[in-house]
């Protein structure tokens, strides 16, 4: 039975409540059997609940296919000038309702299968979620392959199709534990394999020069296969869809014949082995030197598989490569892809012949590069010795573009006076090593910060010399989210709430949720968002109850940081608060408290031993206020195991605060704090990445800002202020320090965070001390709003009214209108 696409006519989001045809839903019955028994063969009357959801996600994926086939062909046949979006992660967390959501088809799926006898939400939640990121840097890439396709821009995203992704956490005994995540344990529907697209990619060997001048021929003395896997990303009513193609690591030669015949059976699949291990999980621990190589091998197999890739495709379409900037735009989201530059220009002058003053500004044409970090240690940086072992034509090429480059600026106007150890690519200061971000940036033509705050620092702060020598070449490009997932999807409820104040086409222009201005003072609103808000805290409690064994009241303040753990974003500041109110509570349990709970989930780095600690310092903190009878209804502390994007969907729509707390000038941007005011939580933030743009949308009324401004923690790092000053000016602040060192939270393991405080006390460098008593009034504030549920409600509804322009589809067109010169082809806002 073949399967048409639906018509567009009957594309309308489900939360609209659009009705569907009987035609509609016997078509679906018919094809999910279909997939039911000829690519599972299974019956119904055998079938299990993951069939249904397998039969359902193909039966979705025929309609999805032909929207990507006509997209591809329209694409090749015009032309067009397309977008190879490199980024090492891409969280995509469960697909199957997004893709119904975009098809239209989520009214029908849920009546065919409620007429097969099946429960579409039940089985729905057995997708696993693709594990194939950590945080904000992959929710970001998988939400501009979505938008891309929903406005029209030709994109193919390039990654790593892990095996097992980054780990699953689990909590023992309040620490992190780190087991594999195995989320293609029944395999990935969604995907194609395309093992006539294989690329060879090598590592070591030697580098000679021939008998003809500049030309070098590397032979690598490690050749592994990178194997492609498509996966279709649609758009917003099935007008467009991407491709998102990831690479698998395959050895050359799987078996060892002679060795496995000979009883070496470890030794006959070593090769085999090593090359895997390469996509195998996502940031390896690189804290030792196989780690290191691991994670370098892993970023440059899958920049030369996909370079090798679209330098094809782009050959075989145009027959010529003199036109490659005019017709491809590598966005490197991040310094992963780095190198790309080397990359390009061994292909082009290596396998294309083309020389250097040729290949190079091909090269830089057709890269950009999106900067997402301020911090110094997570600019990537490689040992020269490392790259040289490793990849010894690209340092070639890396030490070829750095003199070419230097010796540019010397001959400049004013270039004698420039300190070319701050422009050099090889930063000669810390034992020879590659800068990353140094080179992506000088092998780009434009690179962009993600906030407009982020943007500004990377031209005064990291970037600073070379922007002196390229003015102009850094431009801001402020993050965005899908609201198609985290509103329409994620927030059924407030979504209808929206479309019938503001109408239904909210899905196509999502910038048109600002009429619900008129309406924020309206009683009859408020009430119900505040019924829309209890049912979704519901949902939220019952997965707590699930998950932690802790039972909570929806009624209490939901106060919610949810992100990777991290010092500079500052979870430690919240529990250390957290200890404040909880003695303030015993200390006067008379006053009318809010009740609040207080809610933490993320994961820190397998080998980021402060931040596990921290983990198990919330968990500590937990198991002492959650059985103390003097406050249990006033205050609960929870962490959730295992942050991903499935559980965000449930926390984010029950949140009513959004802690946004990380040490300003250190956030690039963000998207859980859009993601957030967007459904109507109320953020208590800094003056940090997005933040600032979102409070200038919604109000500085209308959000909680405490603490320095990135000028002032820049000024108090130069000038640092004795945190026994600090400590002494600041009231309830010893006592929760000398209750943490102490063993209070612990103890059994008394000195457990002894170590933890004393670093505090000795190096305040996130600002957590100097910070706290501004953060502990601004919570107070929090308190006071809270027990004026009309204004809570009208500065609630005022976030998600202004929060439109926060949108993916928004910030993909200034990428396609001033960075990629790609148009978009859809007028759609959503």
């Amino acid at each position: 039975m073949g399967c048409r696409s639906v018509n567009e006519s009957s594309f309308k989001p489900q939360a609209t409540g659009a009705a569907f045809s009987a035609t509609l839903v016997e078509q679906l019955k018919a094809e999910i059997v279909r997939k039911l028994a000829y690519s599972l063969g299974k019956n119904p009357t055998v079938a299990q609940a993951h069939d249904w959801l397998t039969a359902g996600i193909l039966a979705a994926r025929d309609h999805i296919v032909d929207v990507w086939h006509r997209t591809t062909r329209e694409s090749y046949e015009t032309g067009r000038k397309r977008v190879y979006y490199l980024s090492l992660e891409f969280l995509i967390g469960r697909s199957f309702a997004d893709a119904l959501n975009n098809l239209g088809l989520t009214g029908p799926m849920t009546q065919a299968m409620r007429e097969l006898g099946v429960d579409l939400t039940a089985i729905e939640t057995l997708e696993p979620d693709a594990a194939l990121g950590n945080g904000g840097l992959g929710r970001l890439a998988a939400c501009y392959m979505e938008a891309m396709a929903s406005t029209g821009v030709p994109a193919l995203g390039y990654g790593i199709r892990y095996d097992h992704g980054l780990f699953k956490q689990r909590i023992d005994g309040g620490k992190q534990v780190e087991v594999p995540e195995d989320w293609l344990s029944f395999r990935n529907p969604w995907e194609f394999e395309r093992r006539e697209s294989a690329y060879k990619i090598g590592f070591g060997g030697t580098v000679v020069s021939t008998d003809t001048p500049g030309e070098v021929v590397w032979t690598p003395g490690e050749t592994v296969f990178a194997v492609a896997y498509d996966t279709p990303i649609l758009g917003w009513r099935g007008h467009d869809a991407t491709t998102l193609r990831l690479w698998r690591a395959r050895a050359m030669h799987p078996l060892s014949l002679d060795a496995f015949n000979q009883g070496d059976l470890i030794g006959a699949v070593a090769e085999r082995n090593r090359a895997e291990a390469i996509s195998k999980v996502l940031y390896p621990n690189d804290s030792t030197p196989a780690g290191q190589e691991l994670r370098l091998r892993q970023e440059y197999f899958f920049t030369s598989a996909s370079l090798q890739d679209l330098v094809r495709r782009h050959y075989r379409q145009f027959g010529t490569l003199s036109s490659l900037p005019d017709k491809v735009a590598i966005q490197l989201n991040d310094t992963h892809p780095a190198l790309a530059v080397a990359e390009l220009m061994r292909l082009l002058i290596d396998q294309h012949g083309l020389q250097w003053e040729e290949a190079w500004p091909l090269t830089q044409g057709a890269i950009s590069y999106t900067n997402h970090t301020l911090l110094p240690e997570a600019l990537e940086t490689w040992p020269v010795a490392l790259m040289e072992r490793l990849l010894p034509r690209h340092m070639q090429i890396i030490f070829g573009i750095n003199a070419r480059f230097l010796d540019g600026v010397r001959r400049s106007a004013g270039g004698e006076n420039a300190d070319l150890s701050k422009l050099s690519i090889i930063d000669e200061s810390h034992g020879r090593r590659v800068r990353m971000a140094h080179l992506a940036f000088i092998g780009s033509h434009t690179v962009n910060g993600v906030s407009a705050l982020h943007s500004a620092l990377m031209q005064e702060t990291v970037f600073a010399p070379l922007n002196a020598v390229f003015p102009g070449r850094i431009t801001n490009v402020t993050n965005g989210i899908t609201p198609r997932r985290w509103l329409l999807g994620a927030n059924p409820g407030l979504t209808q709430l929206i479309s019938d104040v503001c109408g239904e086409d909210i899905s196509d222009d999502i910038e048109k949720i600002r009429g619900l201005t008129s309406k924020v003072g309206d009683a009859s609103v408020q009430e119900r968002a505040a019924a829309i808000r209890q049912e979704n805290k519901r949902r939220l409690a019952q997965v707590i109850r699930q998950e932690t064994g802790v039972v909570v009241d929806p009624a209490a303040l939901f106060d919610v940081q949810i992100k990777r753990i991290h010092e500079y974003k500052r979870q430690l500041l919240n529990i250390l608060e957290t200890i404040a109110l909880y003695d303030a509570m015993r200390a006067e349990p008379y006053r009318d408290w809010a009740p609040r709970l207080k809610i933490f989930a993320g994961k820190a780095a397998s080998n980021y031993g402060t931040a596990k600690l921290i983990i198990n310092l919330i968990n500590d903190v937990a198991s002492v206020v959650n059985n103390d009878i003097t406050t249990r209804d006033r205050l609960k502390v929870v962490f959730l195991p295992n942050y991903n994007v499935s559980l965000a969907e449930v926390i984010i729509p029950a949140a009513d605060l959004s802690e946004q707390i990380s040490t300003a000038g250190m956030e690039a941007s963000g998207t859980g704090n859009m993601k957030f005011a967007l459904n109507g939580a109320i953020t208590i933030g800094t003056l940090d990445g997005a933040n600032i743009e979102i409070g200038e949308r919604v109000g500085e009324k209308n959000i909680f800002i405490f603490g320095k401004t990135a000028e002032q923690v820049e000024e108090a790092r130069r000038n640092p202020r004795p945190t026994r000053e600090v400590i002494e000016a600041t009231p309830h602040l010893e006592g929760v320090l000398d209750a943490v060192a102490g063993g209070s939270y612990s103890p059994r393991d008394p000195g457990r965070y002894a170590g933890l405080i004393d670093s505090l006390r000795a190096n305040d460098w996130f600002m957590v001390l100097n910070d706290f008593e501004s953060y502990r009034l601004a919570q107070r504030r929090v308190d006071t709003l809270w027990g004026d549920q009309a204004k809570w409600w009208k500065i609630s509804l005022t976030n998600t009214a202004h929060c439109g322009w926060f949108s993916a589809d928004r910030a993909i067109r200034e990428y396609a209108e001033r960075i990629w010169h790609v148009p978009a082809g859809y007028a759609a806002k959503g």
